[in-house]
């Protein structure tokens, strides 16, 4: 085998590969989770495609979900796996195994400036903790902090914390959503399926039956569109403004707030005129302290496997 290596961003609806040689990235495929029964398929059906000689030596595998020892169990998803049965199943030497949000976090130091649209004021400052976040299939967060030798991301499953309401419209959506769920965490209503949860949500309160709706509709936004998904993704936003705020004082993030995900970069524009910011720094004798902290949207495709890389010490 060669010295390429294998590199696996799995979320709950993607599976997205590519190969790492030369310190380059390339050869990026994304496959649907939907479409195979396992993860194991998912590699063999990317594999096939590669000639012999550029197969890869070993892996490195960002997964949704936590990464607690040898069995994986995905998140949102019905995959699952041993990492010592995958190694020796594709023959690889090394395979690294981190929780996605992670690898997201390990990628923000080598992020182009170009991929980061800054929301608000703020300057980032060096060497202190970074925070960032993702609103998707879930919801994922995770930290860097500065270390003796090098940038450490501190994995978590801070997309599962009780969602708060900041005023009786959101407490009245919650109240909702209880019905439904034991638990309301931030994932509930800050995801893909958490934005068709507000927009149900807001259709029982307006007293008229919700319209089967995807994520894509309600975020599609248009003169004379359906007030309820207008007013979900402001609410959308702007609860994920507070949930950011959260993160950013709970990591003392004064590096900056990054947002990733398959949502913010898609409705950009209308996020940097929501309520986002505002909500950011909404948080009482701390409002100065946050004011000083930016927050970015991550324009960049694949920054999990910009944080990949860096398993490799190479």
């Amino acid at each position: 085998m060669s010295n390429t290596r294998l590199l696996g961003d799995i979320g709950a609806t993607h599976a997205r590969f590519a190969l790492l040689s030369g310190g380059e990235v390339g050869r990026t495929q994304i496959l649907m989770v939907a479409d195979y029964d396992r993860i194991e398929d998912a590699i063999h059906t990317y594999l096939s495609e590669i000639p012999g000689d550029e197969q890869p030596a070993n892996a490195a595998l960002a997964v949704a979900g936590p990464v607690t020892g040898d069995r994986i169990v995905m998140m949102n998803s019905p995959w699952s796996f041993s990492i010592a049965a995958m190694r020796q199943h594709f023959g690889w030497s090394k395979l690294h195994v981190i929780n996605d949000f992670a690898a997201n976090a390990l990628g923000v130091p080598l992020l182009p400036a170009e991929y980061l649209l800054q929301i608000g004021e703020g300057v980032p400052v060096p060497d202190t903790p970074i925070a960032v976040l993702g609103p998707g299939t879930g919801l994922g967060v995770a930290g860097l902090v500065p270390g003796p030798s090098g940038w450490i991301a501190l994995a978590g499953e801070g997309g599962n914390v009780t969602l708060p309401a900041l005023d009786s419209r959101e407490a009245a959506i919650i109240d909702i959503l209880r019905r439904q769920y034991a638990h309301v965490s931030a994932e509930i209503v800050l995801s893909g399926p958490g934005l068709v949860n507000l927009y149900d949500a807001l259709c029982e309160l307006a007293g008229k039956p919700a319209t089967p709706a995807t994520p894509e509709h309600i975020t599609n936004l248009y003169p004379g569109c359906d007030p309820q998904c207008r007013e979900a993704v402001a609410i959308f936003c702007a609860m994920l403004g507070t949930f950011a705020g959260d993160v950013a004082l709970t990591f003392g993030a004064r590096g900056g707030v990054y947002i990733m995900g398959g949502i913010a970069p898609k409705i950009y524009e209308i996020f940097r005129h929501s309520h986002f910011r505002e909500r950011f720094e909404f948080k009482g004798r701390y409002r100065q302290y946050l004011s000083t902290i930016p927050t970015y949207v991550v324009a960049h495709p694949f920054p999990a496997f910009l944080g990949l890389k860096t398993l490799f010490g190479d």
